[in-house]
């Protein structure tokens, strides 16, 4: 099984869910299961089929938060990365058009509700990997090829 890479800020926050769902939502979820079914008949009970199918979704996140923190991998931040994209460098870039964009080059995990992350596997995360301030990166694109320049690199520590 291979190790997916991960900030330490993206590794705290998988954490923190799985400790809300785990401590706070799927026992006030159960304790509202166990009420319903108390009604009687469970068929026709609408909080108890409710309640029944998010303690299933519950589980299932819950399972598999704790199958990926496992295999995870925190990636710190060393000096040796300083002026070089590397994983969790936030990243300006400017195209030819004069079109800027800031994001941060993250693991797979921390992309979702981001605008301003991005995948190390993502074509434009592999064009700038160990790229340096006023290097050229060409990225592969369905169009075709977009070539950005790398205006700024900062790292969070």
């Amino acid at each position: 099984m291979s190790t997916k890479l991960i900030t330490k800020e993206g590794h705290e926050a998988l954490k923190k869910e799985l400790d809300y769902l785990w401590r706070e939502k799927r026992p006030d979820t159960t304790r509202k299961v166990t009420w319903a079914a108390s009604l009687g008949d469970r068929s026709e009970n609408a909080d108890y089929q409710y309640n029944k199918k998010l303690l299933r979704e519950i589980d299932r996140r819950v399972r598999y938060l704790r199958k990926r923190l496992e295999d995870m991998r925190v990636v710190e931040y060393m000096p040796e990365q300083e002026g070089k994209v590397f994983f969790g460098a936030w990243v300006d870039i400017e195209n030819e058009q004069g079109d800027t964009k800031r994001f941060r080059i993250v693991g797979y995990d921390e992309i979702y509700e981001r605008m301003d992350y991005i995948s190390i596997d993502s074509p434009m995360a592999r064009a700038l990997l160990r790229k340096e301030v006023d290097d050229e990166a060409i990225v592969q694109t369905p169009g075709g090829e977009m070539c950005w320049w790398i205006t700024g690199i900062e790292y969070i520590r």
